[in-house]
């Protein structure tokens, strides 16, 4: 999985190879999560689970929140949240005194002493949890983060979109930079953790001007690379790009039909490459209505295609038959789906923002700075022209990507955390 619940996960079983993690967690996927670790217990040897149920025990206000959660945007979800932050605090402070649940998933059977607390998951900075407050009473050290800080929305990019969208940017970046200059519990937090992970570098000069603080950029999410088997990474890169046919220039674009990923840049783009043999392939869900209609309306219905939402597998083989990722978001943490082309030697075409921008250099893919929706098409053609006709400079690109993939992998960014847990402690 992807977005919040794949990143929490792949951080827990990164770091339960040099550590035992107790982890309390939102309960939605605990029978997924119970079946992993019966079918690996090698692995889960170092995994206890403790769960903390959101909306307790009544199940259509739990199922209810839930949707508030993944409808991404529901400002009513925080105050729910909130609670089961307090909840959560209550948990940790009963592990710290060995009081264990009795539902608890792996309970250890003596009274362990923890030497972190870990505020992971979710990287927004707006719901800090209470874990600074437990550290405070108990002497523990806190850790905040991964943290997504980024001051506000790009408001150059809100062109074409509805005048209640426009309004609602406004007002959610004025908010935000409210709660980062005056929220206390923010500045709690910030000030009790021994080590803030900013997870871009915008969100690392968010902390340095709203709250003085110096924070560890570290993205919150990372490539699955295989370290003992690097021949895996050479045949997914290489195999399937011999098997097509090389007329035709396949460019790939994945992601959610929303405002904030500016699909609407790519489909104007392919309208300046149209004297070249290039194609666009688009996954993804939503409503695409309205961005189906601007491929009509441009003339480009032959030359982008329309592939719907694929699974997992299916997109890791589509990173394998294309030749670029063209990732238009303007808004975003650290974008799964980079570092999966990247983990499939499949450069990309991005921003220079948000955690793309620090995912991608110049080894593995082209960055363009943000200005506005007209000049960004224009740029963006330009540098796959360039491509097109710099096959060698495409080649180069892809076989950089093993070792990009290696430096952001989740086993080498769950290294630096317990070499900082070490220092900590130390």
């Amino acid at each position: 999985m992807g977005s919040e619940p794949g990143m929490g996960w792949n951080w827990i079983i990164s770091l339960s190879k040099y550590c035992d993690v107790y982890v309390i967690t939102e309960s939605e996927y605990r029978r997924q999560i119970e079946e992993w670790c019966g079918s690996n217990p090698e692995q889960s040897a170092n995994l206890h689970f403790f769960w903390n149920t959101i909306g307790g025990d009544d199940n259509a206000l739990c199922d209810k929140i839930r949707k508030m959660c993944w409808n991404q945007g529901d400002w009513r979800f925080y105050r729910y949240y909130k609670k089961w932050q307090k909840d959560t605090a209550a948990i940790a402070r009963d592990i710290i005194r060995g009081v264990y649940p009795d539902d608890s998933y792996n309970k250890p059977s003596s009274h362990v002493k923890i030497d972190i607390l870990h505020q992971l998951n979710m990287i927004g900075f707006r719901e800090p949890g209470y874990l600074w407050e437990v550290s405070r009473e108990t002497g523990v050290p806190f850790v905040w983060g991964p943290v997504d800080a980024k001051e506000g929305f790009p408001m150059s990019y809100v062109e074409g979109a509805p005048v209640k969208n426009i309004l609602f940017l406004h007002v959610k970046n004025i908010i935000t930079k409210i709660q980062l200059l005056f929220d206390k519990r923010v500045r709690c937090a910030a000030n009790r953790a021994s080590i803030i992970f900013s997870a871009t570098s915008n969100s690392a000069l968010s902390f340095r001007k709203y709250l003085n603080k110096t924070s560890t950029m570290m993205n919150e999410t990372g490539c699955s690379f295989d370290h003992n088997n690097i021949d895996t990474f050479e045949f997914n890169h290489s195999s399937p790009k011999d098997e097509k046919s090389r007329d035709t220039f396949r460019l790939l674009w994945v992601g959610k039909f929303d405002f904030r990923k500016q699909l609407q840049l790519a489909i104007r783009c392919m309208s300046l490459l149209s004297d070249k043999q290039i194609e666009l392939h688009i996954v993804g869900s939503g409503n695409a209505d309205k961005y189906k209609e601007e491929v009509r309306e441009l003339n480009m219905s032959e030359r982008i295609m329309w592939r719907g939402q694929l699974s997992h597998e299916k997109v890791q083989r589509a990173m394998c038959e294309s030749d670029l990722l063209f990732f238009t978001s303007v808004a975003e943490g650290t974008p799964h789906v980079v570092l999966e082309a990247l983990s499939n030697g499949l450069p990309v075409l991005c921003f220079d923002t948000c955690g793309q921008g620090d995912s991608v250099d110049s080894s593995v893919g082209i960055k363009i700075p943000l200005t506005n929706p007209s000049q960004s098409v224009c740029d963006f053609a330009e540098k796959i022209s360039y491509l097109y006709t710099h096959p060698e400079e495409l080649k180069r690109m892809s076989l950089n990507c093993r070792k990009r993939a290696e430096e952001l992998s989740w086993d080498n960014k769950a290294r630096q955390v317990i070499e900082a847990y070490q220092r900590i402690l130390r």
